[in-house]
């Protein structure tokens, strides 16, 4: 299951604040993935920290059902020590919102435990989001980028925060040092960059350099995002930017193991892990059964299939068998598919290719006038605003 490669560097902890993060890698929000089931099966591969998926603060504070479920941590990561615990990521406009969300986190815990870690999300660049100012669209509005960061990081108390951002929203229009200096200013923890802008959506291939010029610019501790798809890539973008970390999104789909490949890589092993297929069904079979567990048999199986392609890629697979398990509805149903493939080497082809969801780039959208100011301090036209307090 495992191969060896010539054995590198070991890389240091990332330093959150009080908060100590070995090995320094993060398992990016990703939603409809990085659910209680997906970040447990991802823990017991490796250590490091896992987060959760993007949580909406005005949801959040007006105790939206779906968002507090949504936001609830599982018995592992409450009763976790520091380093590995309930990692949450929250995405918002409004600066009052922002630490009124916060301090639900921190102070009522309304996870069912107080967070180990809060990061901020100026990054996403999905239209529905930046057509209301919000993920990557932020950062351009500087004063209001740094009244939300000022909010969240006095809400938190002693709980690191962080924020995750892109280069900017186009070539045009680049915020990533300003981003960068604003959250060091107003007591971030560190920042995460993807090396896209908002408009390359996931097209092409991420630009590391400005991950570098950030680690060169800023005090506080730079992550490094974007096409790390194996750990060695993750040391050479540690090597080539300087950067304290790495934050890994679609390169873990299908391949959950990947953070057994990080932990060992940043401790300097050689270890790397070739599953035959017959362990990569039992992955699956674990997967589905943690959703299962979650969610009902049904539900949970429903929800593993857009799992299936990542877990087969490169494999061996009757179109059959395929669709089959495109289908499946139950565990029994897809224990039965999974042995009627044949076992196999793992399918190295694939190694170092992208996985998930890819994209043309195209203009991002924006509120009217986003751009002609950029210290207006005023949340976007249209944001629901906390009134009275939540």
């Amino acid at each position: 299951m495992t191969s060896t490669l010539e054995r590198t560097t070991a890389i240091a902890p990332l330093r959150l604040g009080s908060l100590t993060v070995d090995p320094a890698v993060v398992l990016a929000p990703m939603a409809g993935i990085t659910n209680p089931a997906f970040r447990t099966l991802c823990r017991e591969f490796g250590a490091g920290l896992y987060v959760c998926e993007m949580i909406t603060t005005r949801a959040l504070v007006e105790r939206n059902a779906k968002t507090l479920q949504m936001v609830q941590a599982t018995p592992e990561e409450a009763e976790s020590t520091a380093g590995h615990g309930f990692s949450v990521q929250l995405y918002g406009v409004d600066p009052a919102t922002v630490g009124r969300a916060v301090e639900m986190l921190v102070d009522e815990q309304v996870a069912g435990t107080r967070p180990a870690h809060i990061d901020l999300n100026f990054g996403c660049p999905v239209p529905k989001v930046t057509r209301k100012g919000g993920g990557s669209a932020l950062p351009w509005r500087r004063r209001l980028l740094a009244d939300i960061v000022r909010s969240a990081v006095g809400a938190a108390g002693d709980v690191p925060v962080t924020i995750k951002t892109r280069i900017g929203i186009d070539a045009e229009h680049v915020t990533y040092l300003d981003a960068g200096r604003i959250a060091q200013d107003e007591g971030a923890a560190a920042i995460t960059l993807h090396g896209r802008t908002a408009d390359q959506l996931y097209s092409g291939t991420a630009d590391w350099a400005p991950i570098a010029r950030l680690v060169q610019t800023v005090d506080i501790p730079v992550l490094g995002n974007g096409d790390v798809w194996e750990a060695d890539d993750a040391l050479r973008l540690v090597a080539e930017t300087g950067c304290a970390g790495v934050v890994i999104g679609r390169g873990c789909l299908g391949r959950p193991w990947l953070f057994g490949d990080l932990a060992a890589a940043f401790a300097g092993s050689p270890r790397r892990t070739l599953p035959t297929f017959r362990e990569v069904a039992a992955v699956m079979l674990r997967h589905a059964g943690l959703l299962s567990a979650e969610q009902g048999e049904l539900h949970g199986c429903t929800d593993f299939r857009k799992h299936v392609a990542w877990y087969l890629k490169g494999f061996s697979v009757g179109s059959d068998v395929r669709r089959a398990l495109a289908m499946v509805s139950s565990l029994d149903e897809l224990a039965g598919l999974l042995d009627r493939i044949p076992d196999q080497p793992y399918p190295t082809a694939v190694l170092g290719g992208p996985r998930g969801r890819t994209s043309q780039p195209r203009p991002v959208a924006l509120p009217e006038g986003w751009l002609a100011d950029r210290d207006d301090p005023r949340p976007p036209v249209g944001a629901e605003l906390l009134v009275g307090g939540g």
